[in-house]
């Protein structure tokens, strides 16, 4: 049962928690993703409601405590806002995360306007509970005053949910992929493991790029358009450049694969970079 609750509004510093209720080990990498899905959330948020602390929009983690998983999130713009408006700030952020990211625990749910990127954080947030059996999440914002600890606003899932919202946040993705838009504009590609040849239009090319603004991993890559494939490989076969330190400006189409970048679609290219130069 999803709920979200509001209580009485307290002149205190917000704290965001994550709850990982789990029975079996957890995976590193899920247990990871879903705090810097979270942290990702919180600053697509902040840059979207608030530019003028874009900058300051990080989370620190303040504690781990014993049992369950429980981390205490403290965010990282205090210093610039007062105690009352950071409260209302996590508050409507978790609202608004917690809205959103339930959407996807029914069956053909999908939050509006929702990115690639926004999927993917989704993703990560739900993937340790959808991997344990009988595992329980929940994000909170919480205050603390006078040693009493108050649930201001949260989201809560189970292991059901969180399958459900795997299925569905991949049903959402291809559905995207389907749409014939860019999922990513003007992003920097670098290669790792490049092929000078030929390759086909529309299938994997063997050929291995970075695009850190997406992920930090070496990913495969396939060339939706013929123009771009032109273009890219009579750059890298010019014999006076080092293809791993070219860079080129992309539109990109993600597919997604298990809840990570599968594969990166390259559908245009609008320049070369020398990195060698940067």
């Amino acid at each position: 049962m999803k709920r979200l609750y509001n209580t009485p509004i307290e002149d205190t510093v917000a704290h965001i928690e994550i709850f990982i209720d789990v029975e079996e080990p957890i995976d590193l990498t899920d247990f990871v993703t879903s705090f810097t899905s979270l942290s990702n959330s919180f600053h697509r948020y902040m840059k979207m409601e608030f530019p003028e602390f874009e900058g300051e929009a990080r989370i620190f983690v303040k504690e781990m405590r014993a049992g369950s998983i429980i981390a205490d999130l403290l965010p990282g713009m205090i210093s610039l806002i007062g105690h009352m408006d950071q409260v209302l700030i996590v508050d409507q952020f978790i609202h608004r995360y917690g809205e959103r990211l339930a959407k996807y625990f029914t069956k053909g749910g999908r939050a509006e306007g929702a990115t690639k990127t926004e999927l993917k954080d989704f993703m990560g947030q739900v993937a340790a509970i959808a991997n344990n059996r009988n595992g329980k999440g929940q994000v909170r914002s919480v205050t603390y005053k006078d040693g009493i600890r108050q649930v201001r606003a949260h989201i809560e899932f189970n292991h059901k949910d969180a399958q459900r919202a795997i299925k569905e946040i991949e049903n959402h993705s291809k559905e995207m992929d389907s749409s014939g838009e860019a999922d990513y504009e003007r992003v920097l590609m670098v290669f790792k493991r490049p092929d000078f040849g030929d390759v086909s239009i529309g299938k994997p090319s063997g050929e291995r790029v970075v695009i850190e603004e997406i992920d930090p991993r070496p990913c495969p890559i396939m060339y939706g358009s013929s123009l771009a494939e032109e273009y890219i490989k009579h750059i890298l076969r010019d014999p006076a450049i080092n293809a791993f330190y070219q860079g080129f400006v992309v539109d990109v189409k993600v597919i997604m694969r298990s809840g990570r970048v599968g594969l990166y679609n390259i559908i245009n290219v609008h320049e070369a970079i020398d990195m060698e130069d940067n």
